[in-house]
């Protein structure tokens, strides 16, 4: 948000007011669910303004089994902030059906909850285990933006027929940016963030069985 002006550039001295007004105007949350995400989470930082450097001190609200980032080493007090370019590569791979490399940049693949769950098992396998509260955390963060951007087509030749478009996803996990000329179309909500994020953990939990053989 900060890279777009929506919250100060420089990432400094951020009052929850404008964390909810940065949230709601960048991403089109509603009221609730941007008070909700950023209440909590100054709760968990325990602080009344943030820096966004803050937002990276482990095991409060960042967490182990990123998509894109290292587990943090013991005994770092903060996250690793870089991002591991093969490993966005590696959730093209997670998507089904199998997206051809030609079709990486087609706006017309899309991502579903249960491409979601197969990122998250692979993480998981291989990281640090998570406990109930950061699980949320990973499932929610990524439910949220699975509603932010969700787009339907009636047909496609490459991929399926609701979802997010891939090429929004791999920009926003590894330049941290917003899609192109994009504006929010509608209002994102606390229970359809719920939502996907039980979608998510029910996909995950047909699949683990799996990722342990």
């Amino acid at each position: 948000m900060a890279n777009h002006g929506y919250i100060p550039r420089d990432g400094k001295n951020i009052s929850i007011p404008t964390m909810i007004a940065g949230l709601k105007s960048c991403y089109g949350l509603t009221t609730v669910l941007a008070t909700f995400l950023t209440v909590v989470g100054y709760f968990i930082l325990q602080r009344l303004t943030v820096d966004l450097f803050h937002i990276g001190k482990h095991n409060r609200i960042e967490h182990d089994a990123s998509l894109v980032h290292a587990d943090t080493r013991y005994p770092d007090e903060y996250a690793p902030p870089h991002i591991h370019p093969q490993w966005v590569q590696d959730l093209v791979r997670d998507i089904q059906p199998v997206v051809p490399e030609k079709h990486e940049r087609d706006e017309g693949v899309l991502v579903d909850a249960t491409d979601v769950a197969r990122m998250r098992v692979r993480r998981e396998k291989v990281c640090r285990p998570l406990d109930s509260v950061h699980s949320e955390i990973a499932r929610g963060e990524m439910g949220i933006i699975l509603g932010v951007w969700e787009k339907k087509w009636t047909s496609s030749e490459v991929s399926k027929a609701k979802g997010i478009p891939l090429p929004w996803l791999l920009d926003w996990l590894q330049q941290e940016k917003l899609p192109e000329n994009w504006a929010p179309d509608h209002k994102q909500g606390l229970l359809d963030t719920v939502r996907r994020s039980k979608a998510i953990r029910e996909a995950m939990e047909r699949m683990q069985p799996e990722a342990k053989l």
